[in-house]
């Protein structure tokens, strides 16, 4: 099999509670209009990005698992997963201590755990907030 089948079939998978994310790199004023202040952008403590891909969450305990006969370790359900608040194509500030700069097919990447998010932008959220509450 020749090496461009092969990187024809690569794809990312987010596990857990983790986010995929292209970094922002305007260090000023982000493409939604935050400023960050001046002592952030010099420590780098805080960054922007665009949320690529989010893993499927935190996993929930199976309440059926749970047997009188602990000689049966076939599971026959598929896990379950409380999902995450964020979603892809999302606007995000996250501590960027918190990540773990990646490079897939010459692009660069960040991978972070959703509790390292501080704030979210999503351009419908208004309108999924509205239709929530009627």
């Amino acid at each position: 099999m020749s090496r461009t089948k092969l990187n024809s079939k690569k794809k990312l998978m987010v596990v857990g509670d983790r986010v995929l994310v292209i970094p922002d790199e305007n260090k000023q004023k982000t493409t939604h209009g935050l400023y960050l202040p001046q002592g952030v952008e010099e420590k780098e403590k805080i960054q922007a990005g665009y949320v690529v891909k989010t893993g499927p969450g935190y996993p929930l305990p199976d309440p059926n698992a749970v047997s009188d006969e602990p000689w049966h370790t076939t599971s026959r359900h598929d896990p379950k997963y409380l999902p995450l608040q964020v979603e892809e194509g999302d606007y995000i500030l996250f501590l960027r201590k918190s990540s773990v700069e990646i490079e897939f097919e010459h692009k660069k990447y960040l991978i972070l755990p959703q509790s390292a998010v501080l704030l979210v932008i999503r351009d419908n959220l208004l309108d999924k907030l509205s239709t929530d509450d009627e």
